[in-house]
């Protein structure tokens, strides 16, 4: 029977203990006499952490390795955490309880940027030196990989390596590499060395950065002739027989996931301006019908799971969607599993399938326009039209639906007054469409929730180079929108909600940030910055003083426009997706042209380098 890292009275007082005890339905239990122990965290709660599919996939695939026992391990809630310091308990893993600080690896999920001081707890609660620079072979090989990683630089003093796109490609040379540095008796710094030469792989310590007065970059440069100058994304063209769990772990309380994720495909043919993930997973890559087929059976019954979902950042773009919905329905929809399809269009075809798979009366309807106004629309090219989203509307009203979730952006690129009042009357036009349904028709009062978040330009997009707004005109704004919402003439039918500003400010300086960050990352933590992404822990004064402390002005990471000369902090990530093609996309949106997406004519952004994926449909 395993022992328990933590006593029955610490359990008993904290809240939901299940999150810390393991033994979870197809949790992986190994010997510890295995080569590699490799620790997978992701720096939130559990619940947030075990609906992460990227987290699922890896462990699945190290486990099958003979040589590697992967466990997982997530940021403990602040009661544990406070207890866990004042009792000096190590963090363990879940499996075996053992802790962190015995591992080989500790893999870390950069999800977002509000996680950054989630990940210094880690590092703290496991006993880990904060500065990567002060670890030897007593301490783990800490690694970054996710989204964020694709700017690693604000959080380059406390990672060791950083994984440049999907751990499923360079994972195994990496292990590999490590197996014969422990054999060899190399030092630790001589397997960062040769780490360095596999692709994908980027070590923080390997480079040095030189700035300008004007606090602008001057140059970013290996400290060693052998190291490369550049990172090349790694990424897997053939997804359908790339590793992916039949058995993923299945969590002992209700989580943010609590279902079978299956994913359908990879990368967006979309290129909206603002989405980072439209960028840095391109080229689109699909997964066979068949094999989702057979996933779906496997998971399904692996599990005990009652819902299904489909994984993709555009659902409605996947070449055989109607294959798989309509095996989904017809095969599981009699057994009592529910089927989710998220990132659809609102389209006949998936009116038609949601209202075989949702309840109507329950169940809202959810838009993205990201901007009131078509003008602003094109800017960021989100290719949409309000005949479009009016004409799905009302095929939604005129099905039985009557909630409606809008999704918009405030702060966007060349934004006027009169786009943030189209937020407004575009809800109200909705509204005056569900109203045109004779009343003895109608499904109940009509419900349109409105809700804005705040603009933040992210790297790799082509709205890299451009300012953002400060706290007092994101609330502006958020006002004006507010105020015309009230004068509508459908104002009870609309509901409307806004972002917290602070937050998104602080995302903004994390998102294009420096190494100059760290140590102000790091002052935030000690006082205390801790689940920065959940609103009832957030205090901006925190950061707000750890900037003052090493002179940092934010707005010098916010505010201020970019030339195409600057070097930017992740220059040296080769993305396949070039800079001048992301510049070209900044100009055509300031003359408010609309890019096609990637079947309706390729744009040359230069993910066709990877030789694979829709770049290639068709030319086989």
């Amino acid at each position: 029977m395993r022992k328990l890292a933590l006593r029955d009275e610490i359990l008993l007082s904290i809240e939901k203990p299940a999150r810390y005890i393991g033994n979870e339905v197809n949790a992986v239990m190994k010997s510890r006499d295995v080569d590699i122990r490799f620790a997978m965290c992701f720096p939130d709660v559990y619940e947030i952490g075990m609906s992460h599919l990227g987290i699922q996939i890896l462990y699945d695939m190290f486990n099958k390795r003979e040589d590697t026992w992967c466990e997982r391990v997530y940021s403990p809630w602040t009661d544990l955490d406070a207890v866990m310091h004042k009792e000096h308990i190590p963090l363990f893993a879940l499996e075996s309880q053992d802790p962190i600080k015995d591992f080989d690896f500790l893999g870390i999920t950069i999800q977002y940027e509000m996680c950054y001081t989630n990940i210094l707890q880690i590092l703290d609660l496991s006993g880990i030196p904060m500065m990567a620079v002060d670890r030897t072979w007593d301490d783990p090989i800490v690694i970054g990989g996710g989204p964020c990683a694709y700017n690693p630089e604000p959080l380059a003093d406390f990672f060791d390596i950083f994984y440049i796109g999907e751990g499923e490609v360079v994972y195994d040379e990496l292990l590999e590499l490590f197996k014969k540095a422990k054999k060899e008796g190399w030092s630790r710094e001589e397997f960062l060395h040769q780490a360095s030469h596999i692709a994908g792989i980027y070590v923080p310590s390997l480079y040095k950065v030189s700035y300008h007065e004007d606090g602008t970059i001057a140059a970013f440069e290996p400290v060693y002739d052998d190291v490369p100058k550049t990172v090349e994304k790694q990424i897997v063209m053939d997804v359908t027989n790339a590793s992916y769990p039949k058995t993923p772990v299945v969590p002992f309380i209700k989580c943010t996931q609590d279902r079978v994720v299956l994913e359908i495909q990879r990368g967006c043919i979309r290129g909206c301006r603002f989405c980072q993930a439209g960028m840095i997973y391109r080229p689109t890559r699909e997964r066979d019908l068949e094999m989702l087929k057979e996933y779906a059976y496997a998971m399904l019954k692996s599990t005990g799971h009652e819902e299904i979902s489909l994984s993709s950042l555009s659902s409605s773009d996947y070449s055989d969607l109607a294959g798989i919905v309509n095996f989904l329905i017809d095969e599981f929809e009699k057994t009592g599993v529910n089927i989710s399809l998220p990132s659809l269009r609102i389209d006949a075809f998936s009116l038609d399938v949601m209202s075989k798979v949702q309840d109507i009366k329950k169940s809202s309807l959810t838009f993205a326009p990201e901007a009131g106004s078509q003008r602003l629309r094109n800017v960021i090219n989100k290719g949409l039209t309000e005949e479009v989203i009016l004409d799905g509307a009302g095929k939604a009203f005129d099905g039985g639906w009557n909630k409606v979730k809008l999704y918009f952006m405030l702060g966007l690129p060349t934004e006027t007054e009169d786009d943030m009042k189209d937020i407004a009357h575009l809800a109200d036009k909705i509204a005056r469409r569900y109203y045109e349904i004779p009343k003895d028709q109608r499904n109940g009062k009509c419900q349109i929730t409105v809700s804005t978040s705040f603009f933040v330009p992210k790297p790799f997009t082509p709205f890299q180079w451009v300012p953002m707004n400060n706290r007092d005109e994101f609330l502006g704004k958020a006002k004006i929108v507010n105020q015309e919402v009230k004068d509508q003439l459908n104002r009870k039918s609309i509901k409307y909600n806004w972002h917290e500003a602070d937050v998104t400010v602080l995302e903004g300086i994390l998102a294009r940030g420096d190494r100059r960050l760290a140590p102000a990352i790091l002052r935030a933590y000690e006082k205390g910055a801790l689940y920065d992404a959940w609103g009832e822990n957030f205090k901006y004064s925190r950061w707000s003083e750890a900037f003052d402390e090493f002179h940092l002005d934010p707005a010098f990471y916010t505010e201020r426009e970019r030339s195409y000369e600057e070097i930017l902090p992740w220059d040296f990530i080769r993305i396949g997706v070039t800079k001048k093609f992301l510049w070209k996309e900044w100009e055509r949106a300031q003359k408010e042209e609309v890019t096609k997406n990637c079947r309706a004519g390729c744009s040359g952004c230069g993910a066709s380098v990877f030789g694979g994926g829709v770049c290639y449909e068709g030319k086989n």
